[in-house]
């Protein structure tokens, strides 16, 4: 049978957090994707004054404080506005869903464009499904494919501006001045398709189902190629570096505010230190691209998530220099699939009755193998990767 999983329907915030085997989840929101170093002291140490020591980066680009007592959550709430990290109220947190790439000839232009999205959608939130979001990517290249958003500001393959919906194959040209302006046209015509619907899903949804875009938001430029996937590395902004299944001890987040200018962070489970120029040697840090930690994808798991059937992360680490150098290893606590939502090579998907393996698809696909024990986990998957 399949993994049973609760749906919560939305996204822990910072005014809204979410209870989990740990204590509650407090999700903090980068504004422009990016944190000072006094932003990521502050928070490294609200996690070591207030929680477990333990903070998350999520698939969205956002920092997650973990265990924290609601005796203390008011004391979590003060620190993080005093840092400026708070929003005025839960209807702007749930809407300032923004993802930004952290490569760009232009960063701070990227950022700032973030800060204006910002700024409308605090002035006058839109109405929008919790999990509905935006991407801010406009290099040369296209970095946050893969990144859940629906709206899409980006850059067209002659070098203009484009606002594109998830889903869509192209994009509408504008100026820079123009592109948040036209994703919150783009917005606010979702909501209103999709108003009286129970469940309105998202934009890539919407579009496959047929349904047509307005002519004044459709578009005829395509975006520009989609980029390989990033690995650790030294590149122009800084040092990318790589933390083990995305989760931080308060002592690594302050390490890394100590080493360069700022902190980009990233919705591949890594940060950008700005101005770093070589790679730090820290044994807690993922600095190698070839490190068999990048091939595997693994969610808090049991005990600290309640839904979750097996300690996912042990298992993880356990079988990561069995998965082949090109693939990729997803464990999940259930089918719910909260670390990685898009098809891995292989898929481990914990279940009251042991573990279902899928080959080439998600926590949701049909599995070839039902209800492994754990001890055999570790030949099965030499098997399935064999036969790839």
């Amino acid at each position: 049978l399949m993994s049973r999983f609760e749906v919560k329907g939305w996204c822990p915030g910072a005014l809204k957090p979410m209870l989990s085997g740990d204590g509650l989840i407090v999700r903090v929101r980068p504004h422009g994707g990016r944190l000072t170093n006094m932003h990521a002291r502050g928070i490294a140490a609200t996690s070591e004054r207030y929680g477990n020591g333990l903070i998350d980066l999520t698939s969205r680009a956002n920092l997650q404080i973990r265990g924290i007592s609601e005796a203390t959550y008011s004391n979590v709430l003060a620190d993080l506005s005093a840092l400026g990290l708070l929003d005025a109220h839960a209807a702007i947190e749930s809407e300032r869903n923004i993802v930004v790439s952290p490569f760009s000839d232009d960063h701070r232009g990227q950022r700032a464009m973030a800060e204006r999205l910002e700024a409308v959608l605090a002035r006058d939130p839109i109405g929008l499904p919790s999990k509905f979001g935006f991407a801010i990517d406009c290099g040369h290249d296209r970095h946050l494919v893969q990144s859940p958003a629906d709206i899409r500001i980006e850059r067209s393959t002659d070098g203009a501006m484009i606002v594109r919906a998830d889903g869509a194959e192209k994009g509408r040209s504008t100026d820079p001045e123009n592109c948040v302006a036209l994703a919150i046209a783009l917005a606010h015509w979702f909501r209103d398709v999709t108003r009286q619907q129970a469940q309105p899903g998202r934009m890539a949804s919407l579009i496959a189902r047929g349904v047509q875009l307005p002519l004044d938001l459709a578009g005829d430029a395509f975006p520009v190629r989609i980029a390989e996937p990033p690995e650790p590395g030294v590149y122009e902004a800084g040092a990318l570096v790589g933390v083990a299944f995305g989760q931080l001890t308060f002592q690594l987040l302050s390490k890394l505010a100590a080493l360069g200018d700022g902190l980009r962070i990233t919705p591949w489970r890594m940060v950008l230190v700005e101005g770093l120029a070589e790679m730090p040697g820290d044994e807690d840090l993922i600095s190698n691209s070839s490190d068999a930690l990048l091939r595997v994808v693994a969610c808090t798991g049991a005990p600290r998530c309640p839904q979750a059937n097996a300690p996912t992360r042990a298992i993880a680490r356990r079988l990561a220099g069995l998965v082949p150098r090109d693939s990729l290893l997803h464990v999940s606590g259930c089918s719910k699939g909260c670390a990685h939502r898009g098809v891995a090579a292989l898929t481990l998907v914990a279940t009251p009755d042991g573990f279902d393996f899928v080959r080439d698809g998600t926590t949701l696909s049909h599995p070839v193998q039902r209800s492994l024990p754990a001890d055999a986990l570790s030949s099965t998957l030499v098997s399935l990767a064999g036969a790839s």
